[in-house]
């Protein structure tokens, strides 16, 4: 595969020299000429000395050859017309930004990057799903991050235990796929009741996810990931999302 990385900061290093340890055919784009010289001196691979958001560094760095752009600079207003580049002039495939503030991350989505990484929301998301008390988990996240498979385990206070699945009243576009129940998997059908411990299996969109698992639970998520599913849901919805 071949990649191009946009920015040679600490970022940018490690994943050009991680994705030429898999064999991966790499270039780079930076604007610093000491970083440039760097790179290049102790990494084999095309590097560029120039601005990444100039079509003409673009092309000099092989981007109309390139199966993905990568854009790790420090500013998420560069990642994004690097990559908006990239796709509408370049006729790049794949498109992954960098967000360094991440209420920019749905921004970026929206205009078009097809994987806008947020290390921020990442890590604030696993700090959360690690110290709540609520039993619930991401499994798989797709569809521009919009679409989501959850995983939420009923306890006894859970208000959807002893239910049929007709009976739960849940959210719009959200779908029971699976009931797993010790050694068992279940499909669940409208007349499937819910017992204590099992885990429960949806896909939920990103903007029915707090009250999917409110629904099961009785629980909501808190502190940052809460406000985060907010945030979320009120975009998805047009509307101007709480402070």
């Amino acid at each position: 595969m071949k990649v191009l990385v946009a920015g040679g900061g600490k970022v940018g290093y490690y994943l050009v020299k991680t994705l030429l340890d898999e064999g991966h055919e790499v270039s780079l784009v930076e604007l610093d000429g000491n970083i440039c010289h760097k790179i290049a001196t102790e990494l084999d691979v095309l590097v560029i000395n120039g601005d990444a958001t100039s079509p003409d560094t673009l092309a000099d760095a092989g981007i109309q050859d390139a199966d993905v752009i990568a854009a790790v600079t420090g500013k998420d207003e560069a990642n994004l017309v690097i990559c908006q580049l990239a796709r509408r002039k370049f006729g790049v495939p794949r498109t992954v930004a960098r967000v360094n503030n991440p209420k920019n991350q749905r921004a970026l989505e929206l205009l078009g990057v097809d994987v806008a990484v947020s290390s921020t929301a990442v890590i604030a998301h696993f700090i959360e799903e690690s110290l709540a008390h609520w039993q619930w988990k991401t499994l798989l996240t797709f569809h521009r991050g919009n679409m989501h498979i959850v995983k939420v385990e009923l306890d006894p206070h859970s208000p959807s235990v002893g239910k049929r699945v007709e009976e739960l009243d849940l959210p719009h576009d959200c779908v029971l796929v699976a009931v797993i129940r010790g050694h068992d998997a279940l499909i669940p059908r409208g007349s499937t009741s819910l017992h204590v411990g099992d885990e429960v299996l949806a896909v939920t969109r990103s903007d029915t996810q707090l009250e999917l698992v409110k629904k099961l639970t009785g629980k909501k998520p808190h502190g940052l990931l809460g406000k985060e599913l907010n945030r979320m849901g009120a975009v998805l919805r047009g509307r101007r999302p709480d402070r």
